[in-house]
């Protein structure tokens, strides 16, 4: 995978990301540069900025030091059964609390009145991610859910740290027989860690993904069935002198974003069918969706010799960002608003309750809030940039995150939502395993960097 100097996640962690014009001097950060101090935090996007740019995603290596970066939440164990929003922030109003929020949204999550979250993405827009608010290191983690359909759609399941170690499910819309497998190693793209699993039909059947990630090896489920084993043993890099394996805390991310837009490099939207069709017979009410029913997560112990003197946050203590140098602590931070960062948290001209957002916090900005993103880079730099546009779904409940009324959608009299027929739009496309989901965290890329 490539690590792209903007982008709007998410999510991707993960993305395709946008951001405009205007924002052209926002400081950039990557290898050899890291942010200034006034702006010291990497977002996953690779430019600097404070407050959202300082939680989930944001990286150490590259920030101003290594504490610009808030803490990792530590694993928790749980079973989220995704039937509303009640536990899930947008991103412009989570600064670190998670006190009764473990997930954070980028653009237009909604309610599904059967059970579940829908994952929309209406024309114009660069789809929705959920990501969790609590990291991984090492565990078992499932994903029930059901897909998006159409050409240069594509939903996403991943895990992916701070420092871009990654793994996989990717689910490209003209092919809805097969799940993709992936993973890397602090961003670094190897097009030969792509691995493809059939499922039949994963728009209308609803499967259980599951990564079960351990310091020796990653295996891959679905519905329980055992498709794709990975031993650390087999990833020794001679030339870096490290195992390429995921190997650093990790956030839970799931997106559905379009691989397929005009922006983005030829080979992603090759990978994702073609160019994305804002007038599909696979949208409903105006938007394409995928549906998340339920997310459970079972926490490992650190792995052997792990550096523990707590147990509420993980961190890193030196540059290179591997298994060995993380720490786990009892070190805690929550933003006094949207311009502090990990190395100077307080505001103290803000006397709001710390973690949420008011009408006094500050406006959101390009140097407060990453772009809205939803999926990942694929080793290659996109034709050009695009501003991040607000989904503006229509919500089955009548209820979305950001709480504005809409209409209902429409349903088949089984009460299931319709996309269309079963069919994968663009029936015989090519479809090719790719790079990095970095289902973030979520938008269209301005420029990357090869690690």
């Amino acid at each position: 995978m490539v690590r792209y100097l903007a982008s709007a996640a998410i999510a991707a962690l993960l993305s395709a990301s946008a951001v405009s014009a205007q924002n052209a001097d926002i400081p950039t950060c990557g290898p050899g540069k890291k942010c200034p101090s006034d702006t010291p935090c990497c977002s996953a996007y690779g430019q600097c900025g404070l407050g959202a740019y300082c939680l989930g995603g944001c990286d150490p290596l590259f920030s101003h030091s290594l504490d610009s970066c808030v803490p990792n939440p530590i694993c928790k164990s749980a079973d989220y059964q995704l039937n509303n929003l009640d536990d899930i922030a947008m991103i412009d109003e989570y600064l670190g609390d998670t006190d009764g929020v473990n997930w954070v949204a980028s653009g237009r999550p909604i309610e599904y009145p059967d059970g579940g979250i829908l994952l929309t993405m209406a024309p114009d827009t660069v789809g929705t991610l959920l990501a969790t608010t609590h990291y991984v290191w090492y565990g078992k983690i499932s994903a029930k859910m059901t897909t998006s359909q159409g050409k240069g759609v594509v939903t996403a399941f991943i895990m992916m740290s701070d420092v871009k170690d990654e793994i996989d499910y990717e689910f490209v819309g003209v092919d809805i027989n097969h799940a993709q497998t992936n993973f890397y190693s602090q961003g670094v793209t190897n097009y030969n860690n792509g691995d493809e699993h059939e499922a039949q039909n994963t728009v209308s059947n609803s499967y259980t993904y599951t990564i079960d990630w351990k310091p020796d090896s990653i295996t891959w489920y679905i519905d329980d069935t055992e498709v794709r084993r990975l031993e650390r043993s087999s990833t020794w890099n001679s030339t870096s002198n490290r195992f390429d394996y995921p190997q650093t805390p990790s956030r839970i991310m799931i997106s559905l974003w379009p691989a397929g837009l005009p922006s983005n490099g030829e080979g992603t939207i090759e990978w994702a069918g073609g160019l994305i069709d804002w007038n599909s017979r696979y949208m409903q009410n105006g938007f394409y969706y995928a549906r998340l029913e339920e997310v459970s997560v079972e926490c490992y112990d650190p792995p052997r010799g792990a550096n523990v003197s707590g147990s509420k946050s993980y961190i890193y203590t030196d540059y290179r960002g591997t298994n060995d140098t993380i720490a786990v602590t009892n070190k805690q931070v929550v933003l006094g608003s949207f311009y502090n960062s990990g190395e100077d948290p307080e505001d103290e001209e803000d006397d709001q309750p710390s973690g949420t957002s008011s009408a006094t916090r500050p406006t959101r900005t390009a140097q407060t809030i990453p772009g809205v993103v939803g999926a990942g880079s694929r080793g290659e730099e996109p034709i050009e940039s695009s501003a991040p546009q607000d989904s503006g779904s229509s919500n089955p409940s009548g209820t979305r995150a950001g709480g504005n009324d809409v209409d209902t959608p429409r349903q088949t009299g089984s009460g299931v939502f319709f996309q269309g027929d079963d069919e994968p739009a663009g029936e015989g496309a090519a479809v090719r395993v790719g790079g990095s989901v970095f289902a973030v965290v979520m938008g269209v890329v301005v420029g990357c960097l090869v690690l």
